[in-house]
């Protein structure tokens, strides 16, 4: 099993500002404040040296979208306002997994499942589409677009098949009873909502992202 890279997250403006070591301690200092400004580095040092800086220095020797805040995401015209935000995590592959939803304006959990042993990234986003689509639909609601970042899972969605390689063991069985669970609704169901795949490139990490890349 890979062993999860540490990082350090600097906050430069928000709730708190300060040096996190982890992703639940710098959402906590981030979420609902507007324009937040955070990153995270490889070493403590990294940050030390960060945090006493300047944000906008650091922000341009690296990937710019990961400057891109939830809130920021309220003022881009071309993300769809009134919608759901999925993403999965897995430490390996395979290896623990876990998925969630959230608003993605606003950033609130709507759900979340895991870490469930044995599990992988893909088969993660896939089930959290459809964890959205039955959540959506208990509610009757056929119009709130769902993001996902992965056009595997939106394949897998399409075809009503999970091709996976994975093999069924007594460690993963949990994870293939959902997999199991989620195509008999699949085929029971008649998937309304839009599911729109997340630009990163343009817009930055989904704000379902697990923080962990």
């Amino acid at each position: 099993m890979a062993k999860k890279k540490k990082k350090y997250y600097v906050v430069w403006d928000g709730n708190e500002p300060g040096i996190y070591e982890t992703w639940g301690e710098t959402q906590l200092q981030i979420k609902g404040y507007p324009n937040a400004k955070y990153k995270s580095f490889k070493t403590l040092e990294e940050a030390e040296a960060a945090y006493h800086g300047n944000y906008e220095d650091n922000i341009s020797r690296g990937n710019k979208k990961k400057s891109i805040t939830t809130m920021d995401h309220a003022f881009n015209p071309d993300i769809i306002k009134d919608s759901i935000s999925v993403d999965a995590a897995c430490s390996g592959n395979p290896g623990k997994m876990e998925y969630q939803g959230v608003m993605t304006i606003s950033g609130q959990q709507l759900f979340h499942v895991g870490p469930l042993e044995g599990g992988t990234n893909n088969i993660g986003e896939f089930l959290a589409l459809v964890h959205a689509m039955a959540a959506l639909e208990r509610k009757s609601d056929d119009k709130t677009v769902i993001y996902t970042d992965s056009r595997t899972a939106m394949a897998w969605i399409r075809n009503k098949k999970v091709k996976t390689t994975l093999k069924r063991t007594r460690y993963n069985h949990k994870v293939f009873e959902l997999i199991e669970r989620a195509i008999k609704w699949l085929e029971k169901h008649k998937h309304r909502n839009p599911i729109v795949k997340w630009k990163t490139s343009e817009w930055g990490e989904i704000p379902a992202d697990f923080g962990r890349k």
